[in-house]
């Protein structure tokens, strides 16, 4: 039901107790007052389009999150406006930043956004000015800022690789090196064969053993002995070479361990080589057998070093998503595991902070932001190892929340947040750490990664000796605009 506006009436709201005749007649001309029934009025996220302001009822906004509408503010106070509020900032796109809906039949005064744009800016353009800089200007900033938190986590994720890559890297010169040394007794034993130090018979022998050898090494390579059985096998084998007139036994022995042989195998070749000519001594035959493995066992090691660098590049390009859509399906999983291999010389196996993990191994992959959820997951670790000072437990666990969304938890066991603070973390620009340490929006990325971006939940509970950063994602993110109309067409 339609009311004619009257300005008495509008001049009895806070809002517009300071205006003048003339302002309050152009406000009626452009509005009307309408009694809405109880139910919502205004939905977040749609297209702003009118200007509320409520005369008599009550009402109750919310606002969405992790899936559900949380209440924000119930209400029956009289000029308590809602809508396209900023509707007269210049430039902007005018959603709906919130919901409201009627608890009883309402009577509000309505205008139309454009009307209360124009209205704003003919007559508070000072205003308008001033509030326009304060929303862009401080968005700039934070986009500005935000992408130095992102250049400075680059920076962090970067360092780990580098360190990651250059073990890899190390162990592949160290065996090249080692096969270089080798390559070249083998030349010399080649040298011994244009001598005819040993008879074709004898030869032919040796070859077949390399190749038993080379088939030993490779099936060994999953082979585990802990210390005290590889100590008692290079006691057997140095024994047994010493036994048999083998110099340098005891430096030969690791080596035998390492590819998996054993007595019986040394008394194998014992047999071979008796069986055949008294020119293939036993001593020879064992060092020929020794630079084969010694090949073998250094190619291995390049081959592994080889896989590993191919690991930490695959891992790198699935962290940044190089090679992908900015929206798309993805496992929840993949992601936590490449963002924890960039942080593998802090986190993991043999390392300051021990991992523990916790995963739902069912739950479906995510239509999202993978890029943008690697960097919230690399801003939340990178902040529990500090809080740990480098040294502690990082939990992760995933679970179903419900049928519509998936949790993360990103746990750590350090001091905790102080309570005076809890509030404020995923305030912008807030940060504990000393000045120039930090710009106070990693957080604030990820809150707005998660909330805005995805439309989930970022929660923090602490206590000393457990703080949990939870994470809760929709199944299906809100896609891109472009993608959206494509889908539509």
């Amino acid at each position: 039901m339609s009311e004619v506006c009257v300005r008495d009436e509008l001049r009895t709201l806070f809002l517009f107790e300071h205006l003048s005749d003339e302002q309050l007649d152009t406000l009626c001309e452009a509005g009307s007052i309408e009694t809405f029934p109880a139910g919502p009025i205004v939905t977040e996220g749609d297209p702003a389009t009118c200007f509320y302001v409520m005369l008599e009822g009550e009402l109750i906004m919310s606002k969405r999150s992790g899936g559900v509408d949380l209440q924000t503010n119930r209400t029956s106070q009289r000029g308590v406006y809602f809508g396209a509020w900023s509707a007269y900032i210049p430039g902007e796109e005018h959603i709906y930043e919130a919901s409201v809906r009627l608890t009883k039949p309402s009577r509000v005064f309505v205008l139309d956004a454009n009307a209360f744009a124009a209205f704003m800016q003919s007559q508070f353009p000072m205003a308008v000015h001033l509030l326009e800089g304060h929303k862009v200007g401080g968005r700039r900033q934070s986009q500005i800022i935000g992408q130095r938190e992102k250049l400075l986590a680059l920076g962090t994720i970067t360092a780990g690789l580098t360190h990651q890559l250059n073990n890899p890297a190390a162990a592949t010169a160290r065996a090249v090196a080692d096969l270089r040394e080798g390559v070249g007794k083998m030349r010399h034993k080649l040298a011994m064969l244009a001598d005819g130090k040993f008879t074709p018979e004898a030869l032919r022998v040796l070859v077949t053993i390399q190749d038993e050898v080379a088939e030993q090494v490779a099936k060994s390579k999953g082979l585990e002995l802990t210390a005290l059985e590889t100590s008692d096998r290079e006691d057997q084998i140095g024994d047994w070479l010493e036994d048999h007139g083998i110099s340098s036994a005891w430096d030969y022995a690791p080596t035998f361990v390492e590819a998996g042989l054993d007595i019986d195998w040394l008394e194998r070749i014992e047999a071979s080589v008796d069986d055949v000519d008294a020119s293939a001594s036993l001593q020879g035959a064992i060092g020929w057998l020794k630079y084969t493995i010694d090949t073998e066992l250094r190619m291995n090691e390049i081959a592994e070093a080889s896989k590993r660098i191919s690991a930490l590049l695959a891992g790198a390009k699935q962290y940044s998503q190089m090679d992908r859509g900015s929206y798309q399906s993805a496992d929840v999983h993949e992601l936590l595991r490449s963002t924890l291999m960039m942080f593998g010389g802090k986190i993991g196996k043999d390392q300051p902070i021990t991992l523990v993990k916790d995963m739902d191994k069912s739950l479906p992959e995510l239509q999202c932001y993978p890029g943008d959820l690697n960097q919230v997951w690399t801003n939340i670790i990178d902040n529990a190892i500090q809080a740990m000072d480098g040294h502690g437990t990082l939990t992760i666990r995933t679970a179903r929340e419900n049928d519509e969304m998936i949790r993360v938890e990103i746990c750590d066991d350090g001091p905790g947040i102080p309570e005076e603070i809890i509030g404020r973390i995923f305030t912008p620009f807030f940060t504990t750490k000393p000045f120039g340490e930090g710009t106070g929006l990693g957080l604030d990325l990820a809150w707005r990664i998660v909330v805005e971006k995805h439309n989930g939940d970022l929660r923090v509970h602490s206590e000393p000796g457990n703080t949990r950063f939870v994470v809760l994602l929709p199944l299906q993110a809100p896609a891109p605009l472009s993608a959206a109309v494509e889908s539509a067409e």
